[in-house]
């Protein structure tokens, strides 16, 4: 048995299928953590949808904020972008399976492996939270988007404010929040005020801002967090940070981390070329 982390796809279904062979995977045997972002701006998002789906519980997901947008794109709470690649999930007949399968996927995921923690988000976690706290905020989410309010939550989600978190925060503006943290965050304050404008390296971070990770002191140091989101920052591995996100839809590579189920500490990075030309971005 083997435990994996990927890194977004971005509806690279033939990269995953490649990356997929040389890992062996067998859904049987193996369990594959995918961190986010799973669809939008590769050709085929629902053959990723598709591949996932029939691994059950072997593809355990996180969503992020490509995911999230489609899920608002299909409520019609926004307009596909125009470098949104989203319509053969939308035109689909298998289009609402594939969508009520999305939305019982995950916001964060916490794993005991080999005795040590790992915490999965597709994007940060605020320096204030720590990992219980995440998971708890995470299933707030997650309880709205597998509920009859999705498209009112939907149409609240977007939008950078508040900034700052406080468990005194309610309604949209605290699921607005943990959105943010979950699936957008890069640079915060040392109080964990976000910042959204900025998408470059962790060495580019704006005047008064660190990379999340960076912040002194924060609640979740001591464990490993997992993540994706930041395709500038790359491939990063250190004994409390595992970021994965190396620019697949970029033309860049979709990776997988192989996690020691000894001391989860151990890393064995594997990865695929991504033929994929587009500009980077988010």
């Amino acid at each position: 048995m083997a435990l994996y982390l990927i890194g977004d796809v971005q509806g690279c279904d033939s990269a995953l299928q490649r990356l997929l062979d040389k890992i062996s995977f067998s859904a049987s045997r193996d369990t594959l953590y995918l961190l986010g972002d799973l669809v939008n701006r590769g050709p085929d998002s629902a053959g990723v949808l598709r591949r996932l789906m029939s691994y059950g519980a072997a593809a355990q997901c996180l969503l992020g904020n490509h995911d999230l947008h489609l899920l608002a794109v299909a409520q019609g709470v926004r307009q596909p972008g125009r470098k949104d690649t989203l319509q053969g999930i939308l035109a689909a007949p298998d289009q609402q399976a594939m969508l009520d399968w999305l939305r019982w996927q995950h916001m964060a995921i916490l794993k005991q492996v080999g005795g040590h923690e790992v915490l999965m988000v597709h994007a940060g976690v605020l320096p204030s939270w720590s990992a219980d706290q995440t998971i708890a905020l995470a299933s707030e989410v997650e309880s709205v988007l597998r509920g009859p309010a999705l498209g009112e939550f939907l149409h609240q989600m977007y939008g950078d404010e508040p900034t700052l978190w406080s468990d005194a925060l309610s309604g949209s503006a605290r699921l607005r929040v943990i959105v943010n943290a979950l699936t957008r965050l890069r640079f915060c304050t040392t109080e964990g005020r976000m910042e959204f404008a900025s998408n470059e390296g962790a060495d580019a971070a704006p005047l008064g801002y660190l990379p999340w990770f960076e912040v002194p002191g924060r609640k979740t140091a001591g464990m490993t967090l997992a993540f994706g989101h930041w395709s500038m920052l790359g491939w990063l591995a250190r004994s409390d940070v595992l970021a994965l996100d190396t620019g697949c839809v970029w033309g860049g590579s979709l990776s997988a981390v192989r996690l020691d189920e000894t001391t989860a500490k151990q890393h064995q990075l594997i990865q695929v070329q991504c033929a994929q030309a587009q500009i980077p971005g988010t």
